[in-house]
């Protein structure tokens, strides 16, 4: 018995592995410049190099499939860290208001820095992550004040106090975006809607040692989790510094999320259904839901960007929007399957 759902994580694990190196292939051969398999691998392997096929895999998909992989395993396992935290199966980064916040940190970096060398030099690659995370901790804080309840988190109260705090952040955003020059404001408003169009290695370098540092941090307590969905006074009972280990994992999340935000904006529903999906396959145990609920929000975001670039041709939609013509339906099917 015990074997059966390590079995059953292996072969969901090695499922969607396939499907995401599928994606990536789909991704990398077709576009406006479609290349065969062979072209591929003899510029991946520098055999024969051509200069168009370099310039299209190096300097134009390839950064952009790696940034959408990251992004998504990240959203996809912060989710789940999300929504088990919170014991709410309707809470995730973006409908908390996290995203939100991030995205208005970054917003107020780009106007206060617009039309000066640095706005576009790696002091800003590197330094918006930062940011990110100033806004993020800055819309948890809101949240943790208005939805704390007798001591506790009510997640009653979460998702509507999340909802109002990222239509506040948004709010910023818009207005700031509003005050930038026309070519910052293009930029802003495509950006804000969860775009990576513009990706490149540099972009790359700046989230990587965030996930990097945070993102096993967070796999590590996988089993605190767990106890986490326990009654509070059981989980102390058992000696876990509840509010502690809660304040960890959620810092972690804001950093993942922070760095996610400042290279891609404001992407939303991956944490909320890459979870649900991941609990769906291979129960509730943690351990295996997050890496599952990483893997699968790769796939999602992988294949969204290769939507949104393709299938609109000549217009290219941002991967935001193709996510949320998934998300909304999903979600509003989980408000009411949790009426019942």
């Amino acid at each position: 018995m015990l074997r059966q759902p390590a079995r059953r994580y292996g072969v969901v694990l090695i499922t969607s592995m396939i499907l995401i190196l599928i994606s990536i292939y789909i991704s990398l051969t077709n576009g406006e410049f479609d290349m065969t398999v062979r072209d591929i691998v003899e510029t991946l392997l520098r055999i024969h190099p051509v200069p168009e096929h370099d310039l299209v895999v190096f300097d134009f998909r390839l950064p952009r499939i790696v940034i959408a992989a990251l992004i998504g395993f990240a959203l996809g396992m912060v989710g789940a860290v999300i929504q088990g935290l919170t014991r709410n199966g309707l809470a995730d980064p973006g409908i908390l208001g996290i995203n939100a916040g991030a995205g208005a940190a970054i917003v107020i970096f780009t106007f206060l820095f617009q039309g000066l060398p640095t706005s576009t030099g790696w002091f800003a690659i590197m330094a918006k992550p930062l940011f990110g995370l100033v806004g993020g901790l800055a819309a948890a804080a809101l949240i943790f004040v208005f939805a704390w309840k007798r001591g506790k988190l009510d997640p009653q109260r979460l998702i509507l106090v999340g909802i109002a705090i990222g239509s506040g952040f948004g709010a910023v955003s818009l207005f700031l975006s509003l005050k930038m020059n026309p070519q910052d404001f293009e930029m802003a408003t495509v950006w804000l809607t969860g775009s990576i169009w513009n990706a490149n290695w540099a972009y790359i370098a700046a989230m990587l040692p965030w996930l990097l540092i945070l993102l096993p941090i967070v796999y590590r307590k996988a089993h605190l989790l767990d106890l986490l969905q326990l009654e509070e006074i059981s989980v102390k009972g058992l000696g876990v510094s509840t509010e502690r280990e809660k304040m960890i994992l959620l810092l972690c999340c804001i950093g993942v999320v922070s760095a996610c935000v400042s290279v891609s904006g404001n992407i939303g529903f991956v944490g909320l259904l890459a979870p649900h999906m991941a609990r769906r396959l291979v129960g509730i145990r943690h351990q295996y839901v997050l890496p599952i609920s990483g893997t699968l929000g790769m796939l999602l975001v992988v294949l969204s960007d290769f939507i949104s670039k393709t299938v609109f041709k000549p217009v290219e939609l941002p991967v935001g929007i193709v996510i949320s013509l998934i998300g909304v339906p999903y979600f509003i099917y989980l408000l009411f399957k949790a009426r019942k």
